[in-house]
C-alpha cells in the first residue's frame, strides 16, 4: 500500500520536481533523487534534501542569473512605489512653473555631436562626460548632457518664437561621470528658462520659482547666488590671463567640496601664481551678510557690473521675502554662463549635492546663429537628487496609485459596475480579477498600501450599499455609491 501511494505521488507530483533537482546538480541522477525521496517519505524526515548541496547549487544559480541580469552602472530601475513619489514631485514642479506662465517643450534625447561639442555649448569639462555614438549613416551623434543646449538650438531654428519665451522641459539627460549617492549617469532634469530678457527681473523670477517649489515640497532650500562678472573682475584685478579664466573657474567650483588646499594645488598645476591664488581665495571667501559682502566687494571692484546686478537681486528678493545667500565662491562649472549663477542645497538633508543649479547664459543662442541678441537665464532641478531627499523626509508604504480596492464576494458583475461609476468620478480604483477571496485580498491590499477596501456582497447589494473599510484605522461603514463618491470628494478637498 505504501509503495502504491508512493507511485501515485511520483507520477503526479514528484517527477517534475526531482528532474529540477537533477538539473540543478543537487543529485547526479534521477534514480539517486528517487531513492532519497522514497527514503525520506518512508522515514518521515522533513528536513531539506541535501542541504549543503542544495544551498551551493542555489548560490551558483543566483549568481549566474544576477550576472546575466544587471543594469548598466550608474542607472536604476524605478519601481511603482518610487515612481509615484517622483510623479508627485514633478506635479509640484509643473504646477509651480505654470503659476509663473511657463509652457512645456520637448526635444530629442539624441543631438548632433557638433551641436553638443560647440565651443558655445557646455565646454571641455562636460564633454569628457558625454556619451558619443555614430549612426548607420556615419554621422556623429551624442546623448544630451543637459536641456539648455537643445533649447538654444530650438530657439535658433525657430525665429518666429516670441520673446520673452518662457519654457519648462522635463526629460532624461546623460553624463558618463563618477557614480555616487544621488549621482547617476542617466538622470532626469526639470528645467525652466526665460529667453529674451536682459533685466534682473527674469533672474528674480527664476530664484523665486526655485524657492517656492522647494517650499511646496516641504524643504528648507538654501539658495546660493553669485555672478560670473564678479569672478571675472576679481581675476582681472589679480592678473589671471583670459586663457586661464575658465580653468580657474572650474577649480573654484570645487572649493566647497574639496577645500582650499586641494583647489590651491590644482590652480598651481594650471600655472597660477601662489600670490594670485592666495588673493583670489581671500576675496571669494569673504564673510558677512549679503549686504556686507556686497559693500566689501565694491571697495575692491567699484564699477563691476556683476555687483550692480547682485545689488538689484538683493533689493527685489528682499521685497519678495525670498531667502538666499550671496556666495562669492560659487562658480558653476559650465562654460556658457555669462552672469548670475545659482545653486540650491537642502538644509538638514543627507543629500549634500546641489538639487538645482543654473544661471544666465546670454551668448549661446546668438553665437549658435552667428547673429542676434538672445539673452537667457534659467535653472535646472535634479529630480533624482530631489527624489532621494524627498523619500528620506517622507517615507511611504504605498506601492500603487489606487485609492480603493474592491473585493467582490460572489458579485463580480455588480462590482465591475461600481468600479466604473467610481472611476467616472475620478476615483482611482482597483478590483480583484481572480477571485482570491476576502482574506487574501485584504493581505494583497495591505501589502500595496491601498488606503481603502470596498466589500461588495449579496447582503450589501440588498441594501444598495457597500462596506468601505479604512485600512489604517480599521473603521468600517456601509455607504451607497453616491455617498462613497461624496466621501472621497471631501477627502480630496481636505
Amino acid at each position: 500500500m505504501v509503495m502504491e501511494t508512493l507511485q501515485i505521488r511520483l507520477t503526479k507530483g514528484l517527477i517534475d520536481e526531482i528532474q529540477k533537482l537533477v538539473d540543478k546538480d543537487i543529485y547526479s541522477s534521477i534514480s539517486e533523487a528517487v531513492r532519497d525521496s522514497v527514503r525520506r517519505l518512508v522515514l518521515g524526515k522533513e528536513e531539506k534534501i541535501v542541504v549543503k548541496e542544495e544551498k551551493a547549487a542555489k548560490e551558483r544559480i543566483d549568481k549566474e542569473i544576477k550576472g546575466q541580469l544587471q543594469r548598466a552602472r550608474g542607472t536604476r530601475d524605478i519601481l511603482p512605489e518610487n515612481q509615484i513619489i517622483r510623479a508627485r514631485i514633478i506635479s509640484i514642479l509643473k504646477g509651480t512653473f505654470e503659476l509663473f506662465g511657463f509652457s512645456p517643450l520637448e526635444t530629442p534625447v539624441i543631438e548632433r555631436f557638433d551641436v553638443l561639442s560647440s565651443k558655445y555649448a557646455g565646454g571641455d569639462e562636460i564633454l569628457k562626460e558625454s556619451f558619443k555614438l555614430r549612426d548607420q549613416g556615419n554621422r556623429d551623434l551624442g546623448l544630451r548632457y543637459d536641456l539648455t543646449v537643445p533649447l538654444a538650438r530650438v530657439v535658433g531654428m525657430n525665429p518666429q518664437i516670441r520673446v520673452p519665451f518662457k519654457r519648462y522641459q522635463i526629460g532624461d539627460v546623460f553624463r558618463d561621470g563618477p557614480v555616487s549617492l544621488g549621482r547617476y549617469r542617466q538622470f532626469k532634469q526639470c528645467d525652466i528658462d526665460i529667453v529674451g530678457c536682459k533685466e534682473m527681473t527674469a533672474d528674480v523670477e527664476i530664484i523665486n520659482i526655485t524657492y517656492m517649489a522647494f517650499k511646496k515640497m516641504g524643504f528648507e532650500p538654501l539658495i546660493k547666488v553669485n555672478n560670473r562678472k564678479i569672478l571675472n573682475g576679481i581675476m582681472d584685478k589679480i592678473g589671471i590671463p583670459d586663457d586661464k579664466k575658465i580653468p580657474t573657474i572650474l577649480s573654484i567650483d570645487k572649493l566647497e567640496k574639496f577645500g582650499s588646499k586641494s583647489v590651491t594645488d590644482e590652480l598651481k598645476q594650471k600655472g597660477i601664481s601662489e600670490n594670485a591664488i592666495n588673493e583670489l581665495i581671500e576675496i571669494i571667501t569673504v564673510q558677512g551678510k549679503n549686504e556686507e559682502k556686497l559693500a566689501k566687494l565694491k571697495e575692491i571692484l567699484p564699477e563691476n557690473e556683476g555687483l550692480k546686478e547682485i545689488e538689484q537681486l538683493i533689493e527685489y528678493l528682499n521685497v519678495l521675502k525670498v531667502d538666499f545667500i550671496f556666495d562669492v565662491s560659487l562658480a558653476r562649472g559650465l562654460s556658457y554662463y555669462t552672469g548670475t549663477v545659482y545653486e540650491t542645497i537642502l538644509k538638514g538633508s543627507k543629500i549634500k549635492s546641489s538639487v538645482a543649479g543654473g544661471g544666465r547664459w546670454d551668448r549661446m543662442i546668438g553665437e549658435f546663429l552667428g547673429k542676434g541678441d538672445y539673452p537667457a537665464v534659467g535653472i535646472s532641478f535634479g529630480l533624482d537628487r530631489i527624489f532621494d531627499a524627498y523619500l528620506e523626509k517622507n517615507p511611504t508604504k504605498q506601492k500603487t496609485v489606487s485609492t480603493i480596492f474592491i473585493i467582490p464576494i460572489g458579485t463580480l458583475k455588480e462590482s465591475l459596475k461600481m468600479a466604473q461609476k467610481l472611476r467616472e468620478s475620478e476615483i482611482k480604483v482597483d478590483i480583484d480579477l481572480i477571485s482570491k477571496g476576502p482574506s487574501k485580498n485584504l493581505k494583497y491590499a495591505n501589502s500595496l498600501g491601498i488606503p481603502y477596501v470596498l466589500f461588495i456582497g449579496e447582503d450589501e447589494l440588498k441594501r444598495n450599499k457597500a462596506k468601505l473599510k479604512n485600512m489604517e484605522t480599521g473603521e468600517e461603514n456601509l455607504f451607497s455609491t453616491e455617498e462613497i463618491i461624496g466621501y472621497f470628494k471631501k477627502l480630496n478637498k481636505a
